[in-house]
């Protein structure tokens, strides 16, 4: 796995991630991490739509497959903390947004595969917004300051990568 992130990453805010940690084993809790970590607005999802974009843009449009590259760097990161969070919750971490009756298995098709520069970018964009948006909420959810204090910290890197994204936005505008 990503392992630690370097101090001068730049696709990541220069602050620790807090160890996983959990008060107490909470199904509820395990099943919104799991919509982090593999549902349609995911850490899984960022990843392998930044793989994708990192491959299609690599000859045309290098410094956004750097740029990508290393946002996606950060997303695994996030993506191990949250599955090593889900264990401690007692749940396997597979890629499925619940483990109640009706979960979904994660599917290719919440990858957008366009290959426009612009395109990717508002894509982008809009994934981390999302991203935020509901970790802020999940954040109303769970009553777990171990927990909380994780999700924070992601919220964190995924408004740096909005930041970044809309920069590079800008070049092709």
């Amino acid at each position: 796995m990503p392992g630690e992130m370097s101090k001068n990453n730049k696709y990541a805010v220069n602050l620790p991630y807090p160890e996983p940690m959990i008060e107490n084993q909470n199904i509820q809790y395990a099943n919104i991490l799991l919509m982090d970590y593999a549902g349609e607005v995911s850490e899984f999802t960022a990843i392998s739509l930044y793989i994708y974009q990192h491959f299609v843009s690599d000859g045309e449009y290098k410094e956004f497959a750097e740029l990508i590259g290393g946002v996606s760097r950060v997303e695994m990161k996030h993506l191990e903390l949250l599955g090593e969070t889900i264990k401690l919750e007692g749940i396997k971490p597979i890629f499925v947004n619940s483990i109640c009756r009706y979960g979904k298995l994660w599917t290719p098709a919440y990858v957008n595969y366009t290959t426009f520069i612009k395109e990717m970018l508002i894509e982008d964009i809009k994934s981390e917004q999302k991203a935020i948006e509901n970790y802020r909420c999940q954040l109303k959810l769970i009553h777990d300051k171990y927990i909380k204090k994780l999700i924070e910290r992601i919220i964190l890197d995924e408004e740096l990568h909005v930041k970044l994204f809309k920069q590079e936005f800008e070049k092709y505008s």
